[in-house]
């Protein structure tokens, strides 16, 4: 007890230099007796008042005196030293002037720690209060500092508010009851009404939260609301949280419940929900619409692409991500395929028509299927997936490639100029930058068709200092993996082997097999070859691989995801998944070349395939069998054998007519039908003459010194007033330029900040990623909600700002800003 005293004295003749001490129950008489505070001279007041006054104003008028009397204070007419009393300090020894005193507060705070007694009970909040504690803390500033300790918050009402909701959805109250006992809850109620304008007669944390929900639904509604404009930042700002997501979600699907928000979505239009996010049951709302919509081709695929921007940008979307993908592939390829003209003229035609434009079909078919077998939703998606099956089946790749089957029955020889055929992409390919003694490195991705290459030349392209073009080649007929494997391969001649393996022979050398591959390498004059796996280069180090770049010129590296997954029967359904893969795979092993120093990177493929993703009809099958006098080897699409008869159904080539060596024929089932085989599956196939199996990418990849990457540019348009009158600011943000490969999106956080740097409205995230070359279209609508504290820049300048992370960071800077000047009448109250 004495140590105590002794300390708070201190600390209070830090301050002052004189201190009075009323020992109201005269009980620490020994205390004062033993104390011992160096520089400070003891006296007791004892009928000697005018003495002491004396003293300690005119005879010693510098120096500290620690007056104690024995007893209550003397009422103010009786107390002769009232004045310098008053002028100077008190020191207290009850237990409220001992807590005071702990905490460094005056005894003007004397009424606070009277009303909490509970609070101060406690040594853990007073010590983790007394750690926020400012000198200039007013009353109101000390309570919610006290809330804050109950909860374990941030000294801020937006804080303790987060802590008490996230209690609230675990079904906790161990807080509230804190607060309760703390007699802290009127403080909370009080300040919940000034903040949010909530009052109610029996308030509770669950009351509360089910009027939030309610009020900003409605203001998104155009409804009428009970809180206040800064309910609703809080709520963005609660709902944006990651710290807070798991109870802001739980809460909202309580209150949606409560609220009866399933029912009263189901009679609105879902146009109107696209900028709302406070429950899950707006993203199944609008999504069960555009469902119905896009089936029924009454929305434009524009606007379905717009729609699902705007909701990239919202709370829930993660967990519906795949089923907007899937609606704006759905729409996307609708209006291609609306816009598409399946005709030709040529084998040449047909190969850069498909080059050029229908490959996008396939594309957006490989993404659509992707995302719905990623969604999980097969019973929503059920209509609209059968749609598309049938349109690409039906519309497209049947109708495209009868089409196609006619020039391909007329032709005698299998080549198309000027389509590069693939047994020459070494000779045009590889051997220029051999013959100019530069290194190349050739990536073969098996089944890598033209669609998901052209994929990976813009994903190459958005990489910094990487450049890179796309050209198609025609592959190897049959388009199997053997013989386009082969082809890539330096060749003076192919010859299918004549035994029941289907292997292909290379200069009479085998190519089956990393060994045989690298032997056929290792004859090219005067340079040095190596074939390797793609999963054994990316195992290897650094240093390894900086070795394997520097002792050879050429390098093949092999890889084999697409054709694994997509010809085994259990996984070939997941062979669209694999694609995915590939494409990371790939930027994987350019990534790590370049890394080494390789400059000149090709990637290509031995062949395509088809996939078609639902079961297929019988009709989807060639009736009967192939006949011949020998039949050596048989796929899903092609034959090889000697004297193979004749069928209408099948195209018949001899290895002459296919550029092969030996007397080894050729038959194919016509269009996109399959043979049976026994054990395989159906549905990925390749080794036949369609486009889909037949055109492979041939992407060229240079890396370049220089940072050949920007950003777009974001300029914020002032409209016609720079004052702001109103409860809520509508600001256009316009993108200068489209966003490409080379000039990337921008993300940028919007708000309205006073000079001081205070941030007065709502905040938003904006994502600049508009490809539109109209610009029009890359003009962005965002709207501002100011909250209370506005109020206090009333006739001031205000900064709309735009904010930019700082790459690897959670700070921001300033990337461009425009002043407004706030003049706001009462009437703004209203704007809500």
């Amino acid at each position: 007890m004495e140590n105590r005293i002794a300390l708070a004295l201190a600390k209070k003749f830090e301050a002052t230099r004189i201190v009075f001490w009323y020992d109201t129950k005269e009980e620490l008489r020994s205390d004062f007796d033993a104390l011992v505070l160096p520089g400070v001279q003891k006296l007791e007041i004892a009928n000697n008042e005018f003495g002491i006054k004396h003293l300690i104003l005119r005879d010693e008028p510098e120096n500290k005196f620690l007056i104690y009397k024995p007893g209550p204070q003397p009422a103010d007419l009786d107390n002769w030293l009232l004045d310098v009393q008053l002028a100077h300090d008190e020191f207290r020894t009850d237990q409220v002037a001992l807590w005071l005193a702990e905490l460094e507060l005056g005894i003007e705070f004397a009424n606070v720690a009277q009303a909490h007694v509970e609070f101060f009970k406690a040594g853990k909040r007073k010590e983790t209060l007394k750690r926020w504690l400012k000198p200039d803390d007013t009353h109101g500033e000390l309570r919610l500092k006290m809330l804050a300790v109950c909860t374990g918050a941030e000294p801020r009402l937006d804080s303790v508010l987060e802590h008490l909701l996230a209690e609230l959805a675990e079904h906790k109250d161990d807080k509230v009851k804190l607060i309760h006992r703390c007699s802290l809850d009127g403080i909370l109620w009080e300040q919940m009404k000034r903040a949010y304008g909530y009052l109610s007669e029996t308030p509770t944390i669950r009351d509360f939260v089910v009027e939030l929900f309610k009020s900003c639904f409605a203001l998104g509604t155009e409804g009428s609301a009970k809180l206040s404009a800064d309910a609703l930042v809080f709520l963005k700002r609660w709902k944006d949280s990651r710290q807070y997501e798991t109870s802001f979600e739980t809460l909202s699907a309580e209150c949606a419940d409560a609220l009866s928000i399933e029912q009263d979505l189901a009679k609105r239009d879902f146009r109107s929900l696209m900028e709302l996010d406070y429950f899950r049951l707006i993203d199944q709302k609008i999504i069960s619409d555009l469902v119905q919509q896009v089936t029924a081709r009454t929305v434009s695929a524009t606007d379905v692409a717009q729609w699902v921007r705007l909701r990239r940008q919202c709370h829930w979307h993660a967990n519906f991500a795949n089923l907007y993908g899937a609606l704006e592939m759905a729409a996307e390829f609708i209006r291609a395929l609306d816009e598409s003209t399946l005709a030709m003229d040529s084998l040449a035609d047909g190969v850069l028509r498909y080059s050029q434009s229908w490959f996008r079909l396939d594309q957006l078919y490989r993404k659509f299927i992707f995302h719905i077998r990623s969604a999980g939703q097969a019973s929503l998606m059920a209509t609209l997936a059968e749609q598309i099956e049938n349109l690409y089946t039906n519309s497209y790749l049947l109708k495209l490639n009868n089409r196609w089957q006619a020039f391909v029955d007329d032709a005698r020889h299998w080549d198309a100029p000027p389509v590069p055929l693939q047994r020459n992409f070494f000779s045009r390919y590889v051997q220029p930058f051999l013959e100019k003694d530069n290194k190349v490195y050739v990536i073969i991705s098996d089944a890598f068709r033209y669609e998901v290459g052209e994929e990976l030349l813009t994903l190459i392209r958005q990489e910094d200092r990487f450049d890179a073009d796309i050209e198609p080649a025609l592959s190897m007929l049959p388009s199997y993996t053997q013989l386009g494997m082969a082809a890539l391969l330096p060749n003076e001649e192919l010859t299918l082997t004549a035994d029941e393996s289907g292997g292909v022979q290379v200069d009479r050398q085998s190519s089956r097999g990393t060994d045989n591959r690298n032997k056929i390498l290792n004859k090219i004059d005067g340079k040095i070859g190596k074939a390797i796996q793609a999963k054994d280069l990316l195992e290897m180090g650094k240093e390894d691989t900086r070795t394997l770049l520097r002792d050879t010129d050429v390098v093949y590296i092999y890889h084999n995801l697409i054709d694994k997954t997509g010809d085994t029967r259990d996984t070939e359904e997941r062979v669209f998944n694999a694609a995915e893969e590939t494409l990371q795979e790939l930027l994987r092993v350019i990534k790590k070349l370049t890394s080494a120093n390789a400059s000149n990177l090709l990637v290509t493929a031995d062949h395509g395939f088809i996939y078609q993703n639902r079961t297929l009809a019988e009709s989807d099958f060639l009736a009967g069998d192939v006949e011949g006098d020998s039949i050596l080897y048989r796929d899903r699409r092609f034959v090889l054998g000697r004297g193979l008869k004749e069928n209408i159904s099948l195209k018949s080539f001899t290895s002459v007519q296919l550029g092969l060596t030996g007397d080894i024929e050729v038959q194919i089932p016509k269009s996109i039908h399959r043979l049976r085989l026994q054990g395989s599956g159906s549905r990925f196939v390749h080794g036949g003459a369609t486009l889909q199996e037949l055109v492979i990418p041939v992407v060229k990849i240079n890396k370049k010194r220089q940072s050949d990457l920007s950003v777009v540019d974001v300029d914020i348009l002032r409209g016609t007033t720079s004052t702001i009158t109103s409860g809520q600011l509508a600001v256009v943000m316009y993108q200068s330029q489209a966003v490409t490969d080379k000039i990337q999106a921008r993300t940028l956080r919007a708000g309205i900040y006073t000079h001081s740097g205070d941030l007065i409205s709502d905040s938003h995230e904006l994502k600049f990623d508009l490809a539109s070359e109209n610009p029009r279209d890359r003009e962005s609508h965002v709207r501002l909600v100011l909250t209370r504290k506005a109020d206090e820049a009333n006739g001031q300048e205000v900064v709309l700002r735009l904010d930019e992370k700082l790459a690897g960071t959670s700070h921001y800077k300033e990337y461009k800003s425009l002043r407004y000047l706030v003049r706001r009448s009462f009437t703004s109250d209203f704007d809500f």
